[in-house]
């Protein structure tokens, strides 16, 4: 990687960097960080005689080769400095809490827009609402591109930014279209690397956020922090990692909860971590228990699925939602839980 003196290069000085690494094959992808910008080598960077002329100009501070997998989100990259910011919350700095239905039924929004106005009430600084559902059984409801509607005007009349799933092209056009703030990878698309490029390519330049889930199953670390170098690789950085719970499933839970990987993540990336305890256990009476294990082991945040009304919900909603009361006093709990782990943040 790339980093000039400055912020970032001037037009001609990106078209001579460009220029030198063009003659050994590679290209430049630029990544926005919130300090400045820093310039990727695409392709073989070992070449001596390439790095020894960029080098040699004057408004290159230095070149960094990190030899890894996942260059960018790697914890020793330059984007170690790099924070993202979404919903007045810096991630890092103090907690942060996603909140909202497993899913949107078009046919009774005024659930999903009481359930906004109750987390917001409660405590959460962003907004979760399904819109499309990935789905094992084929005649189960797949979500309605009509709750893309709600889940907006649940954003203009709360002003929390929202998080929505997308499983294809279409979907993320769409989101993006209509103004999704956060991006949601799923479980079962975490490992689609066609999506991945795909929504690193449409989030390019832009501010919004990706929060990629972990693979349903079991698989190493580097295999989930590489899957969010697709996304970064094309140039927005701002990618969450969530861990959700994986295959094998725990006996009595719905999933096996992988929160303990919290600390497994941040000793190799820089990338927040937001963990969806909801879907770990897929019980109710269970999800604060997991939050707070969560947040003892390091999470940034926490994405947890409520509702207002939970035995009207549909989707996941009536067996692992959280009702408003129980989840202010979850938050209330695990902020508590986040100042002993970081009084420096508290203070």
């Amino acid at each position: 990687m790339i980093l000039p003196k400055s912020n970032q290069f001037t037009t001609e000085q990106l078209r001579e960097v460009t220029g030198i690494v063009k003659e050994f094959s590679c290209t430049i992808q630029p990544i926005i960080g919130a300090a400045r910008t820093i310039y990727a080598i695409v392709g073989d960077e070992r070449e001596e005689l390439m790095i020894n002329r960029l080098e040699g100009l004057a408004y290159v501070e230095r070149i960094d080769r990190i030899q890894s997998q996942f260059k960018l989100m790697d914890k020793r990259s330059d984007l170690s400095t790099h924070r993202i910011k979404i919903g007045g919350v810096t991630l890092g700095e103090e907690l942060f809490i996603i909140a909202g239905q497993c899913t949107i039924d078009p046919k009774n929004p005024q659930l999903f827009i009481e359930t906004a106005h109750a987390v917001k009430e409660a405590g959460a600084n962003s907004l979760r609402g399904g819109v499309w559902k990935p789905r094992t059984n084929p005649y189960t409801f797949q979500g309605d591109s009509k709750s893309l509607d709600i889940l907006m005007e649940a954003a203009r009349q709360t002003g929390l930014p929202v998080d929505a799933e997308v499983m294809d092209e279409t979907h993320l056009e769409l989101a993006l279209s209509a103004g999704v703030h956060m991006l949601q990878i799923g479980a079962r698309n975490a490992l689609n690397y066609s999506l991945l490029r795909a929504v690193g390519k449409a989030v390019a330049k832009k501010d919004t956020v990706v929060l990629l889930k972990r693979s349903i199953h079991m698989g190493p670390i580097s295999e989930f922090i590489s899957a969010a170098e697709y996304i970064a690789a094309f140039g927005n950085p701002n990618v969450i990692l969530c861990p959700r719970g994986t295959t094998p499933t725990l006996d009595g839970y719905r999933n096996h909860p992988d929160e303990s990987i919290t600390p497994l993540l941040k000793e190799k990336t820089w990338a927040p971590v937001v963990v969806d305890p909801s879907h770990s256990v897929g019980k109710a009476v269970y999800v604060p228990s997991c939050a707070l294990a969560a947040v003892a082991y390091g999470a940034d945040g926490l994405c947890i699925e409520t509702h207002i009304s939970p035995s009207k919900g549909i989707g996941d909603d009536p067996k692992q939602a959280l009702t408003p009361k129980v989840l202010a006093e979850t938050i209330v709990q695990a902020k508590a839980l986040w100042k002993l782990r970081h009084p420096v943040q508290a203070a």
